[in-house]
């Protein structure tokens, strides 16, 4: 996609299509809060897309790959110490949302220097939202902004910057820095971005709830991290959780690796990060992260995270910062990740 050739990310939350809300079509009101990773002046455009990117819980509600499409943005803009700056959408105010489309905002330069907001006015029937987004989302309610999760968010906020290269982390609520405080960017791969600095782009492509098979359907949610040239992967927690067998979960992983190889794509495979197994998932687990230090590693470079987060043999199956590792644990495995790693 063009987009991608011209625009870079700029925060380190992840805002991704995790779910979608019903609604009766009238028209509400959302604000989303960002903190940028570069500050300064820079040409932006808001990237938004319709499909839903990952399972969520049982998939009982949505399952990755879902589209939504029967929504519209009537009117958007970004919002820099209280001052304005309208969004359109090819020098309209008004967007209609199709089945599964990728659309962004026309350019604007803008100085931002830590932090702005989006404000949106929207209506449908089938909305995509985060619910377990990290960052503070509200609606206008009842005449007052109250804290709220159902608001559509951009897949990216992009930037025209010169990079050495563009980063990507795909993976789970893990990636997405569950664990973590609200509105801290304090997940691993924050504090990876914040070691290494801005001569690179990070996009946080984690989302609750996600599977290696969701990654491995090849749907969009896959296609965002073909755009980047390095991609991290950590999945296989729920995977096991939602009772795939230790094939399948190889199988997936070794599938998203190729593919993204196949589109030039460097990939660092994490194994799969303790989680409190019990003896079933345990035994699957072990199987799978001796498959990714012994076999994969013939085809991509992998990054053992037990280490870090898994308690001392014969234990390391247990966390030690908790199943969503907290700060601490966060920070130790970025410390160890940027002296191990050459990027």
């Amino acid at each position: 996609m063009n987009y991608f050739n011209k625009y870079v990310s700029n925060t380190l939350a992840s805002t991704l299509n995790q779910l979608y809300f019903k609604s009766d079509n009238t028209k509400q009101k959302g604000r989303v809060y960002f903190k940028v990773l570069s500050s300064g002046t820079y040409e932006y455009s808001l990237l938004f897309t319709d499909t839903i990117d990952s399972t969520y819980a049982d998939g009982s509600i949505s399952k990755a790959n879902e589209p939504c499409g029967e929504w519209t943005i009537h009117s958007l803009k970004l919002v820099v110490n209280e001052k304005e700056f309208p969004l359109t959408f090819n020098k309209s105010s008004e967007k209609k949302v199709e089945k599964h489309e990728y659309f962004n905002t026309d350019p604007i330069t803008v100085s931002i220097e830590n932090e702005f907001y989006i404000e949106i006015e929207f209506s449908g029937t089938k909305i995509p939202y985060f619910e377990e987004i990290l960052i503070p989302t509200k609606r206008f309610i009842n005449g007052e902004w109250v804290d709220d999760k159902k608001v559509p968010t951009p897949s990216m906020v992009g930037i025209v910057r010169n990079v050495k290269k563009k980063i990507g982390f795909l993976g789970d609520s893990i990636t997405q820095g569950i664990g973590t405080a609200m509105d801290s960017y304090s997940q691993w791969n924050a504090k990876i971005a914040e070691f290494i600095g801005e001569k690179y782009s990070y996009w946080n492509l984690g989302i609750g709830f996600a599977r290696a098979y969701d990654a491995a359907s090849n749907g969009e949610w896959l296609n965002k991290a073909k755009e980047m040239d390095i991609v991290t992967i950590c999945l296989g927690v729920n995977d096991l959780g939602s009772g795939c067998t230790s094939y399948e979960i190889q199988n997936n992983l070794k599938k998203i690796v190729q593919i993204l190889q196949e589109n030039n794509v460097r990939t660092i495979l994490f194994t799969v990060p303790p989680f409190d197994y019990d003896e079933e998932n345990n035994k699957k687990w072990r199987e799978i992260n001796s498959y990714i230090l012994n076999e994969l590693s013939k085809i991509t470079e992998t990054y053992d995270v037990v280490s870090i987060w898994g308690q001392e043999a014969p234990n390391e199956h247990l966390v030690k910062y908790g199943g969503h590792p907290n700060e601490e644990g966060c920070l130790k495995l970025a410390k160890d990740f940027v002296s191990k790693i050459n990027l």
